[in-house]
């Protein structure tokens, strides 16, 4: 790391051989599949919490999201304030249910309910998700750590993937729940050091940060309007609780979570820790935001070398001077804001307290890939190998199965994470890619679950209508001008709530027609 003093790597190594020490230490008692994917259901619900906690807390939340305020507003915070109702929603009725079902995939009663196609599909959704977020998280630390390091984006990529990659296969899940138990904690801490820092350096202090950002709209939650073709509070606020109803609901690295508390009751308080932990916790990184915005309002001059990096970026190696300064000219915040918070990292921040806020970056990458290898690794050998290939795995191989596909999602992840260098917003691009994955496979299980008289052929018509809707909501804007009449209206953060909505409510009406036709003709 060449660009960081001897403290700093120190610092950073030590957390890295934590971490991996972690795994070393539980993979002394990781001999059983069981153990590896539920670490024998043995886990306290506050350390479940803190578990689920931090998996939501991920860099896109760290380095996304001040980006996304320093470009914007708050607009985004909207995504928070709505975690309690899905939450409300989770403990009342999907944790009892997984709970009771007993399996450990999210996806196999999917096939009890409506054949071996619904959990197919739902498998594909989850696992396509899961690279979109471990992509946008390796991106997210390699975009941080190019800064401070000197390194490639791809370099990083490729260090920071293989130590997770150890730690995550050698303890498994019990591994996973504890580091990132740790990397809660730090990363939270990170949070409030770095705005410590930024209001120790700002001229004028809180106050003065107070009036930039209330002069320029910085507080705003976003326009009231109902209008669904722009990002309004109600636009988020819909997206918000339709995707954390996804992920307490249907996403694996959350059911799993509920199979390792000993008790209903353990599992239940572990959403809820994680709900009130997450929502002032991502507040922190909204008024980090604002602080950068301020003090680079204070300090043109260091927006100017920010917005001369992300032009010479986007433009050829062979661009001119003059062609870079011309495109600085025109960026705006929203352009370069996830470059802000790297960049005062590397220039403000004293010796070995970067060492200490980089290893909360890595704790926030870290404890999210880390469980969603392991949830990937859980469903793809439970409901695609053993279901398809190898139905009689003996525990050994089964372990082994999972040792495999861990790597293999691992690296993978890494894959994607390199093919998203170069995008404009973090935050934007992962919820986006989750909108989009998510939608079909939350309205088959609500449908599933709330619709008792759906059958398989409803269910499978329905969702084939969801899909078409989902493809069109998505690739809009690829419609000719000449047809532009036939474009989605929507806002694409409207996609998971659209793409729900039509596959519930079409299997719904299309099992009611059916009862009313059936009861015609047997009368």
């Amino acid at each position: 790391m060449k660009n960081l003093p001897i403290l700093d790597i120190s610092i950073i190594l030590l957390y890295l051989l934590a971490m991996v020490l972690v795994g070393i230490y539980f993979a002394r008692k990781n001999k059983s599949a069981e153990q590896f994917t539920k670490a024998s259901g043995k886990i306290p619900g506050w350390a479940i919490g803190l578990s689920i906690y931090a998996t939501f807390l991920s860099s896109n939340t760290f380095l996304g999201v001040p980006g996304k305020a320093f470009g914007g507003n708050w607009n985004a915070f909207v995504f928070s304030i709505s975690m309690p109702l899905a939450a409300w929603v989770a403990s009342k009725y999907f944790v009892p249910f997984y709970r009771s079902v007993g399996g450990i995939s999210a996806y196999s009663h999917l096939e009890h309910r409506f054949g071996p196609w619904a959990r197919t599909y739902a498998v594909i959704c989850f696992l396509l998700t899961q690279l979109a977020r471990m992509g946008s998280i390796f991106f997210g630390i390699a975009l941080s750590l190019q800064a401070l390091t000197g390194y490639s984006m791809s370099t990083v990529m490729v260090v920071m993937g293989i130590s997770i990659i150890i730690y995550t296969v050698m303890g498994g899940m019990e591994a996973v729940i504890w580091t990132e138990v740790v990397q809660g904690i730090i990363k939270t801490l990170g949070a409030l050091l770095i705005i410590y820092l930024i209001v120790a350096d700002m001229p004028g202090g809180i106050s003065k940060i107070i009036d930039i950002g209330t002069a320029d709209h910085k507080f705003s939650l976003g326009s009231f309007s109902p209008n669904l073709t722009e990002s309004t509070f109600w636009v988020v606020l819909f997206y918000g609780f339709f995707i954390n109803l996804n992920n307490f609901g249907m996403d694996q690295n959350y059911v799993q979570r509920y199979h390792t508390a000993s008790t209903e009751k353990e599992a239940t308080k572990s959403v809820w820790l994680c709900v009130w932990l997450y929502v002032p916790a991502s507040l922190l990184f909204f008024i980090i935001g604002v602080c950068l915005y301020a003090y680079y309002q204070v300090h043109p001059e260091f927006t100017e070398v920010i917005k001369s990096q992300v032009a010479a970026e986007r433009l050829p190696t062979s661009a001119t001077p003059a062609q870079i300064s011309e495109m600085a000219a025109s960026l705006k915040p929203a352009d370069y804001g996830d470059k802000v918070m790297p960049h005062f990292m590397v220039n403000k921040i004293p010796v070995g307290l970067v060492g200490l806020i980089v290893s909360a970056i890595l704790s926030a990458a870290m404890s999210t890939i880390s469980s969603g290898m392991n949830a990937s690794a859980t469903v793809f050998t439970v409901d695609v190998f053993k279901r398809y290939f190898k139905p009689d795995l003996t525990d050994k191989q089964n372990l082994r199965t999972l040792h495999v596909t861990t790597v293999i999602f691992g690296l993978m992840g890494m894959g994607t994470g390199l093919a998203m260098i170069g995008v404009k917003s973090l935050l934007d691009i992962w919820w986006e890619l989750s909108g989009i994955f998510a939608g079909g496979m939350l309205g088959l299980f609500l449908l599933g679950m709330i619709s008792k008289k759906a059958k398989n052929t409803e269910a499978f018509t329905a969702t084939l209508i969801g899909i078409a809707v989902i493809l069109w909501m998505t690739f809009s804007s690829f419609i000719p001008e000449k047809y532009e009449f036939l474009r989605s209206p929507f806002h694409k953060n409207m996609i998971i709530v659209v793409g729900t909505l039509t596959i519930f409510l079409a299997g719904v009406i299309i099992t009611k027609l059916k009862g009313n036709k059936q009861a015609a003709s047997e009368a």
